[in-house]
């Protein structure tokens, strides 16, 4: 008999925050040392390395593109807790696979299933969008992306300096990690979704295409969705080549690496956590999410034409302030479908993600090779991300002049998406 202390909770924000952190600090451990791994296993060459790197990129993408709306649509019938510990565990049997990984393609075999089972993100936006009233959202976006900023502080740190003793180092510790979470959301995690408000599972709306076919049921969903595909594609940049290119431009070793990514996730926990709610209030939700773009965008161009490691870090400093975006997006998004969809939702959202980084990571990685060997212009790829960013802000601006779709009562909690 399970202990009263473990005993069912009422669902809580604070406890998916937790499930969250554990996530992305397990996630952050291994960013510093998993493209200088692929690099050993191409003997040492950098060029070769991004290539590669943007194959393993893709295939995980691909993977979240086809399996997201599976496990948000499951979520939305057996509720988010079994999905949440499910990818949790599936995480962390997959890290100790890459842990011993003997070769590049065994390597590649553990990154393809991490991509299938990396579920819990987007089941926790559903989760918040159950447990927290329209007015609170936004902020509570914002602290979900706060604990992404923790998971980036602590995570890329200790991954450089374990990395300095052996390379698969951090792989055991992410795979700790992502076990243990396992075992506070099997004890401690509560369900959020109550089970009449639970939707049937259907193929058709849980296939990618089909689950698409949700963003037709509002102009004002379909916009922010357009920003928010964009906005990820830009995004790829960071992920693909962030490492690659501190090592090629700035020398820095896998400590000097995850450090400056520490200083990423400090940044963001000050954004998220402490701005984005301020801010809205002030702007609202729609300029909020368009002043994130341009600063995005800013960001970027100081970093593409950064020659010292000083103006590399003030345009992170810059970038920070793209975090502004993503909870204004998940906040208006959740107003404009009904309560049984918001699994179905984040799989959408999830799915766009995996679409930009299906696209992406190949052409950044392809077009950082040529111009680091050709062109001698590193920073190329970082000012192509500045465009993408830019052509959303546009887009962002011209539905902010149609935005009386996006007017529900600030007392309705939810949108019916047929009223549309």
């Amino acid at each position: 008999m399970i202990s009263p202390i473990f005993a069912p909770r009422p669902a809580a924000f604070a406890f998916v925050f937790v499930t969250v952190m554990l996530d992305m600090l397990a996630l952050g451990l291994i960013i510093p040392v998993l493209p200088k791994l692929i690099e050993s296993f191409m003997g040492g060459n950098t060029a070769d390395a991004a290539k590669v790197y943007g194959v393993f990129a893709t295939a995980w993408a691909a993977m979240q593109f086809l399996f997201s709306p599976i496990l948000g649509s499951l979520s939305d019938r057996l509720g988010r807790r079994p999905v949440i510990l499910i990818s949790n565990v599936g995480l962390g049997l997959d890290y100790v696979f890459m842990a011993l990984a003997p070769s590049l393609g065994w390597l590649f075999l553990g990154r393809v299933i991490s991509g299938i089972t990396s579920a819990s993100i987007s089941t926790a936006g559903a989760y918040i969008a159950d447990v927290t009233s329209v007015e609170q959202r936004p902020a509570k976006f914002g602290l979900l992306g706060a604990a992404f900023g923790f998971g980036f502080v602590v995570g890329p740190a200790l991954g450089g300096l374990l990395g300095k003793f052996d390379p698969r180092l951090p792989f055991w510790f992410a795979a700790a990690l992502s076990l243990t979470n396992s075992l506070y959301g099997f004890f401690v995690l509560p369900e959020s979704l109550p089970r009449q408000r639970r939707a049937a599972f259907s193929w058709r709306k849980a296939n990618p295409l089909g689950a698409l076919q949700l963003l037709r049921s509002s102009h004002a969903l379909w916009s922010l969705a357009a920003v928010s595909l964009i906005s990820n594609l830009a995004h790829v940049a960071l992920p693909s080549l962030a490492v690659l290119y501190m090592g090629y431009r700035y020398g820095w070793d896998e400590g000097q690496v995850g450090l400056m990514l520490s200083a990423v996730g400090v940044c963001s926990i000050i954004v998220q956590g402490v701005l984005v709610r301020r801010v809205v209030k002030e702007l609202g939700e729609w300029r909020t999410l368009i002043l994130g773009l341009l600063c995005g965008a800013a960001g970027f161009v100081l970093q593409g034409l950064a020659a010292s490691w000083v103006l590399y870090l003030a345009g992170i400093v810059m970038m920070s302030l793209w975090g502004l975006m993503n909870p204004a997006v998940q906040s208006l998004s959740t107003q404009l479908v009904a309560a049984t969809e918001q699994g179905r939702l984040q799989g959408v959202y999830s799915s766009l993600m995996g679409i930009a980084n299906m696209l992406g990571p190949i052409a950044f990685t392809t077009l950082f090779a040529v111009a680091i060997d050709a062109w001698r212009l590193p920073g190329l790829p970082f000012l192509l991300s500045a465009s993408l960013l830019m052509i959303a802000s546009v887009m962002a601006i011209k539905a902010l002049r149609q935005r009386t779709e996006l007017a529900p009562p600030a007392s309705q909690p939810t949108l019916d998406p047929s009223t549309h």
